[in-house]
């Protein structure tokens, strides 16, 4: 359930004051996650990376309460679940975009990412989850990054999770990835928090 919330009653009322009106609120952070256990669970198991880094990512952001909260044309909003937004190529050439309810359940969620993924790829029809906070993802495989900078838009104010092609380093797997997000939402501290959080999910896999 979504619920718009007074900015005065939250832990974020300053950071409201000072970063609801900015023109460029979104702040960019880059860090190199060690992906081995998701490549190897995947084939183990037979399941997509892409998949297990949505499941993995969701499974941190989880773990912080700003993550439950958003500001949206200049008010804010709580939100009771968690959804995590991956883009699929469509059978026709383009792409659809698909919000997968996040389920503490690896199993559950696989199952919801497999289910919605396919239709969006058949039907060649987004999904929208409007009551859940989402956390947009993006994939771009077909070459290593660094780093990748999204569009800085009060228009899109969701956190973004972006990455490139794996890499491989003697016996490990790592994978730059970048974390876009509105500071009003949270600042560097959380930021920072749900890197090493995600982290550590990966490597409880």
């Amino acid at each position: 359930m979504k619920t718009e919330i007074q900015p005065q009653h939250t832990n974020r009322s300053a950071a409201f004051e000072m970063w609801i009106s900015s023109p460029m609120p979104m702040v960019t952070m880059t860090k190199t996650m060690n992906v081995t256990r998701l490549v190897r669970h995947g084939r183990r198991h037979n399941r997509s990376f892409n998949m297990l880094m949505c499941w993995a990512i969701a499974k941190a952001a989880s773990r912080l309460q700003e993550f439950y909260i958003l500001p949206c044309a200049g008010r804010l909003f709580k939100y009771d679940t968690l959804a995590v937004n991956t883009i699929v190529q469509n059978k026709a050439g383009g792409i659809n975009s698909c919000d997968i309810p996040f389920s503490e359940d690896l199993n559950c969620f696989s199952s919801y990412y497999a289910q919605l993924t396919m239709q969006a790829k058949d039907k060649c029809q987004s999904t929208f989850l409007e009551e859940s906070m989402i956390i947009g993802t993006s994939a771009m495989i077909q070459t290593e990054l660094d780093t990748i900078v999204n569009q800085y838009t009060d228009k899109f104010s969701n956190p973004m999770v972006l990455w490139g092609k794996y890499r491989k380093h003697w016996f490990k797997t790592l994978l730059p990835v970048s974390f876009q997000f509105h500071h009003v939402q949270m600042d560097g501290m959380q930021a920072a928090l749900f890197l090493e959080y995600l982290q550590q999910e990966i490597n409880n896999l």
